[in-house]
């Protein structure tokens, strides 16, 4: 099993990702990343990996990566197609540098799954003052 690692351009926080998600499902399902590099290492990815979000500066979530297909963009531009399990889940946030495409990551390099009520129970346990901090500050 493999892994990919990608920056999320343009949203700010997971939310807006997730709603971006749910339009882009609605309007031209499957849900669906496109890439302009087909990854060499399929088999493995399809083996059960994932590809994580980097949000904000912040590897925060992942989505599972059901199939890799050709496609092409709308000026006939080949590209593949990650097509993805709708489902966010999140992971234990730490910072990540930016950089250009995507990356393959190694299950061990890969940040741990964090049950959604316990990252909500540990937001709601913050000062609301440092919530909306980091809120503002879109790391949360």
């Amino acid at each position: 099993m493999l892994h990919l690692i990608k920056l999320s351009v343009g949203p700010k926080d997971v939310g807006q990702l997730r709603d971006i998600q749910a339009r882009r499902a609605v309007a031209d399902p499957p849900l669906r990343h496109q890439t302009r590099t087909v990854p060499k290492r399929a088999a493995e990815i399809l083996a059960g990996g994932s590809i994580y979000w980097v949000v904000a500066g912040f590897v925060q979530v992942r989505q599972r990566i059901l199939d890799i297909r050709d496609e092409a963009w709308d000026d006939g531009t080949a590209c593949a197609g990650l097509v993805l399990d709708p489902a966010l889940v999140p992971v234990a946030a730490r910072p990540v540098k930016p950089f250009q495409g995507w990356r393959y990551l190694e299950p061990a390099a890969a940040p741990p799954d964090v049950a959604e009520s316990a990252a909500a129970e540990g937001v709601e346990a913050l000062p609301a003052r440092l919530r909306q901090e980091l809120r503002a500050l879109g790391l949360l």
